[in-house]
């Protein structure tokens, strides 16, 4: 049986989109399993220092790190940072990602390219930097957010749906090569969640509260999921009760992916 009490005491993750939202939430739950963190946005400073500050008032360890993952020498340097700061790296959560709706007909290639290079060459990069001190530490665990839409479709979102299911793909191919390292990779996939996007007020529109209520009625559980149930489920499969799971996609969802 293992003890999940401070699970992580020791590890160092990186957690990228870490400044809001879900991967706020991961940052803290890992942080709150023992684990150091590398706080990570592209450019919210002011939240990373706050999510940073958050863990450090409570006992634990955190650095904020701005970086474009689409950039491998940004990606190297936080990386680097880690490293220098807490020893080594054990956990890479790759949360960054394009979250816009806008019609095919509409879409320009940067629009395209920018969600593709996001979310598939943003997880090499990362995966290139941190697999060095992975192997020198005797394993790790990496892990790609996806989202529910990319497998079930959704209007408006072909970009990030090429994005994310391409990601998918990737981390299964890295659970084949990097598992004679220990080294395991798996795949989150959020539901209807209740988050802020970026940009957004703090009161969402008419049109985005009829869409969540919307989406709230087909969901089996009942209610949108919160961040905090997709962090528990990510400290789960980066801990070492989940030490025999890799290549796999899990859905945290309230059942919603039934309902098709």
């Amino acid at each position: 049986m293992v003890d999940l009490r401070g699970e992580l005491e020791g590890k160092v993750a990186i957690v990228t989109g870490s400044a809001r939202n879900i991967g706020r939430a991961t940052a803290e739950e890992l942080a709150h399993a023992g684990a150091a963190l590398v706080i990570n946005s592209v450019q919210a400073n002011d939240l990373c220092e706050e999510v940073a500050e958050g863990i450090r008032a409570k006992g634990g360890r955190a650095i904020p790190f701005l970086a474009d993952v689409r950039d491998p020498d940004a990606v190297n340097a936080m990386a680097a940072a880690a490293i220098r700061e807490f020893g080594g790296i054990d956990i890479m959560v790759h949360n960054a990602a394009v979250r816009s709706n806008i019609s095919f007909e509409d879409m320009t290639w940067e629009t395209f390219h920018a969600s593709v290079d996001l979310s598939i060459n943003g997880c090499f990069h990362l995966a290139k930097a941190v697999l060095p001190s992975m192997k020198q530490r005797g394993g790790g665990s990496i892990i790609g957010v996806g989202g529910m839409s990319s497998l079930r479709g959704s209007a408006g979102r072909s970009h990030v749906m090429a994005g994310k299911m391409g990601l998918n793909a990737f981390i299964r191919g890295l659970a084949l090569d990097l598992a004679k390292y220990n080294i395991r990779a798996n795949q989150v996939v959020v539901g209807n969640f209740d988050t802020v996007r970026e940009g957004n007020p703090s009161s969402a529109s008419v049109a985005t509260i009829e869409a969540m209520r919307k989406a709230e009625g087909a969901i089996p559980l009942g209610r949108l999921g919160h961040p905090q149930d997709m962090a528990n489920l990510i400290r789960f499969i980066v801990g070492p009760g989940a030490e025999y799971i890799t290549g796999q996609t899990l859905h945290s969802n309230g059942g919603a992916y039934m309902n098709l």
